[in-house]
């Protein structure tokens, strides 16, 4: 394992460490009907898949239903772990890097990349999947938009206080700040909210411990740009995923902003969790019809050439 990834730091890894048993229980699948379209754009009914950043198996499990046999790629034990502990005939966990498989070229249909190609340094994973695609092969990039749709404005605004706020303390974490520094109260015109924004949390963000992420509205651009594919385009769908203000409060914290501040020794209170779950609470409350939880998902998709140019 190579060091100049970030992606394979320690610090990246425990990111998702201590909370898989959460993570596995709350996070949404992609929609099932996503599956048979994604195996018509690599022209094959059942589609060898590759899983990339394939976390407690979420992913794995949707792509089994339609797939004729996944490789799922992991770099965090824990979470592999939590994966391989629900055993699926086609299903082969493995433990590794988006930029370095260990499988072979042209091996696969069909690489996704499900709510993790954020974390992944672009160049090298996109040679890395355009490596192991076979010519017209397909690249998928899944992502949900955050919150999920609940149709209770005011649980959805507490998610945007909350996650604000998250931003910042993250970012003084990177700066080293501790103790009543790092608690102080969070002003709106803080330097870390400039580029906050629920639809790419991830342009711009400062992160502690050395960490690095890559914006999601520009996963497209960068297929583009690297030549690797014929056709790109963005799909979206809406798909119910369920539950109510409890699972939309232990969406929040399934993921791993959230888990880390805690690990940093902040508190619920210092986080913000303990007015989050009020308001939710509270709107959900005063809401006279309320239906089950949704997301919105988006696909950035990549056709790799069916012939290698002349």
């Amino acid at each position: 394992m190579r060091a100049e990834h970030p992606s394979l730091e320690p610090a990246s890894r425990a990111r998702f460490s201590g909370f898989a048993d959460l993570y596995d229980a709350q996070r949404p699948s992609p929609p099932p009907r996503l599956g048979p379209l994604l195996a018509g754009y690599a022209n094959s009914a059942r589609p060898a898949v590759v899983d990339l950043g394939s976390g407690t198996g979420l992913s794995s499990r949707w792509a089994a239903t339609w797939a004729r046999s996944v490789i799922a790629i992991e770099p965090n034990d824990e979470m592999r772990a939590a994966a391989q502990s629900r055993p699926i005939p086609g299903i082969d966990y493995r433990a590794g890097v988006a930029q370095d498989t260990g499988l072979g070229p042209s091996s696969a249909d069909l690489v996704l990349v499900v709510q993790a190609m954020h974390w992944m340094e672009p160049d090298a994973t996109l040679a890395e999947v355009a490596r192991i695609l076979r010519p017209g092969g397909v690249l998928a990039v899944v992502d949900a938009d955050w919150p999920p749709v609940s149709g209770v404005a005011r649980a959805e605004r507490a998610w945007a206080v909350l996650h604000g706020r998250i931003r910042v303390l993250e970012a003084r974490l990177a700066a080293g700040d501790a103790g009543a520094s790092l608690r102080r109260p969070i002003s709106p015109d803080d330097p870390a909210l400039a580029h906050d924004d629920l639809a790419d949390p991830h342009r711009h963000r400062v992160l502690p411990d050395g960490l690095r992420s890559w914006s999601k509205t520009d996963h497209l651009a960068r297929m583009r740009a690297s030549g690797r594919f014929a056709f790109t385009r963005e799909i979206v769908m809406l798909d119910r995923a369920g539950g109510g203000p409890d699972r939309f409060t232990a969406l929040l914290y399934s993921q791993g902003s959230y888990q880390g501040l805690l690990k940093a020794g902040l508190s619920r209170e210092d986080i913000g969790a303990t007015a989050f779950e009020a308001e939710v609470a509270a709107g959900f409350a005063e809401a006279r019809w309320v239906p089950e939880l949704s997301f919105c998902w988006r696909v950035r998709l990549g056709v790799t050439p069916t012939a290698a140019p002349a």
